[in-house]
């Protein structure tokens, strides 16, 4: 058994590392410990390219940042959890200042872009690598902190003791693999935090590095937790087209300084799609390109911004320019290839203004989280305001309530006594390939009822080969994440089932339209009963 910590993060994104820091700050003789399922800067936050969306001009309102995200969300935003994350949005970024991150400037000013669905120029950004300056920043700051760094450990399962009628106690640790060693450990913890990210790998194409599997969605939904709105997994509309690009988001912030989107011929058509053209919400520019890609039956669109001055892009977007420039591509001179990827995901575990989910002493923070501020859809740069806003809050209640959590004891040990070394990987790679390819072909950007279920039947298969593998051999990195990324499948197939129409991120041609009958409804699963750390 691993030593007990107060408080364990897991994940070492902004949010994680930003609840880290501020718990440090209001309880400085905390034992915080911080989790990363690879390097201490690897995940989604390194690759965030566009900015965080504050409304920092006086130009601008609070009102007007509140409308677009609600706009975006297409109906399904809690307004509450919209305006305390936008009114915090200035101090967020205050936050940041003060911690080093070095964000551009115009003059005396903080240079601000905008994105599709902002009314007004509110993307505060660190050229076009602010996730790398905010991402560099925090893990300096954790790295000089008392706080303790598990890199290379990825999670396996809560630890919940089972308490009397039937019922599970509290969040106690959790299991993890030691990457380092192949062991599994024990980890006490009186509380701990989810800042696990997405789940975007469950998609065979995505803007997200390997680790997004959904780790800590598929974990909270095992100990007990309710999620809701998974059939809402935003696709972002540009990622570099490219045989030997993996995954390259080209940043919205480029359609929000000009860029244009253009059919192969040259010709443009976001206009004949929305009124506001290329600077329309994310779902309806990616449901363009696949519709334009669809039709035309090309492999891509293009994404043009070579009528702006090359010093002009050479100085607002230096990590893209190098990046297409490596596979022959002059963004100064020619157009990108460019088409969706998976990129976000809105739902998540159910959690509420102070991250606290449905189990005791468990919080949830960040992309894996649902608090109500995406709804349907979320608007561009809400992200990382989310992570900032929220996992300050968290740990405030933390802080708050931090004695009056029990100290863990005499947790069980992982028990591996009864299972052997695979010598059939191949039934994981395969497994885990094949879901990926379904989710593209029946879960993605545009869906059916009749694909839904034919994903519905391949994962039940799918399920009974995990189950049975996960019982006979020792867990690996590769087997925990295939069963993660099997449960947040299955979750977001039930998700989408459930949606008798089209809303958001969501579109299904059997309901194109809107219900404009029943009031809007976010989807909420339960689960019916806990499984134990042995049983999928």
């Amino acid at each position: 058994m691993s030593e007990t910590y107060d408080v364990l993060v897991v994940g070492s994104g902004a949010a994680g590392l930003a609840l880290a820091l501020k718990i440090l700050e209001l309880r400085p003789g905390a034992k915080v410990a911080v989790m990363a399922k690879n390097g201490l800067t690897e995940g989604n936050t390194m690759y965030a390219q566009g900015g965080i969306a504050a409304v920092l001009d006086d130009a601008d309102t609070i009102e007007s940042h509140i409308t677009d995200t609600q706009i975006a969300g297409a109906g399904l935003c809690d307004h509450a959890m919209v305006k305390l994350v936008v009114e915090s949005g200035r101090d967020a970024i205050q936050w940041l200042i003060g911690k080093g991150v070095d964000f551009d400037r115009e003059g005396e000013d903080y240079h601000l872009t905008r994105e599709g669905g902002h009314s007004h120029r509110r993307i505060i950004h660190s050229v076009d690598a602010t996730g790398r300056a905010v991402q560099t920043t925090l893990a300096d700051a954790i790295r000089a902190s008392s706080a303790i760094v598990l890199d290379h450990h990825i999670a396996v399962d809560l630890i919940r003791p089972k308490m009397a009628l039937d019922r599970k106690g509290p969040c106690q640790g959790i299991y993890a693999l030691d990457r380092n060693t192949g062991r599994v450990m024990t980890i006490p913890a009186r509380m701990v935090v989810l800042a696990t990210g997405g789940a975007s790998r469950v998609y065979l194409y995505s803007s997200n590095p390997d680790g997004s599997t959904g780790d800590g969605i598929a974990m909270a939904w095992r100990a007990g937790c309710r999620v809701a709105n998974m059939e809402f997994s935003q696709f972002h509309p540009t990622c570099l087209y490219h045989p030997r690009a993996k995954s390259f988001l080209i940043s919205e912030a480029v359609r929000g300084e000009g860029g244009r989107l253009l059919r192969p011929d040259g010709t443009r058509f976001m206009d004949e799609y929305d009124s506001r053209g290329e600077l329309a919400p994310r779902d309806i520019v990616a449901r363009a390109i696949d519709d334009v890609m669809k039709r035309l039956g090309c492999d891509c669109v293009y994404l043009d911004i070579s009528h702006r001055p090359a010093d002009f892009i050479a100085a607002h977007f230096p990590t893209i320019q190098s990046t297409c420039q490596q596979f022959g591509i002059d963004i100064t001179k020619e157009p990108i290839p460019v088409v969706p990827a998976a990129h976000f995901t809105c739902g998540g575990v159910l959690s509420d203004k102070n991250g606290r989910t449905d189990v005791t002493n468990l919080y949830a923070i960040g992309e894996v989280a649902c608090t109500g501020l995406h709804g349907a859809n979320r608007l561009a740069s809400n992200s990382l305001l989310e992570c900032l806003v929220l996992g300050a809050r968290a740990a405030q209640d933390i802080a708050a309530n931090l004695d009056d959590a029990a100290m863990p004891r005499s947790l069980p040990h992982w028990d591996e006594s009864w299972v052997t070394d695979s010598d059939e990987e191949v039934v994981v790679s395969h497994n885990w390939d094949e879901i990926r390819r379904f989710m593209w072909d029946y879960v993605g950007i545009v869906r059916s009822t009749k694909r839904l279920e034919r994903a519905k039947h391949r994962l039940k298969l799918i399920f009974n080969e995990i189950h049975e593998y996960y019982g006979s051999f020792r867990v690996t990195g590769d087997l925990l994440e295939l069963r993660n990324i099997a449960t947040v499948a299955d979750l977001i197939v039930r998700s989408a089932l459930y949606r008798k129409e089209s809303r958001g991120l969501h579109y299904t041609i059997d309901f194109p339209e809107l219900d404009l009958i029943a009031p809007p409804q976010s989807t909420v699963l339960v689960p019916k009963n806990f499984s134990d750390h042995r049983v999928l």
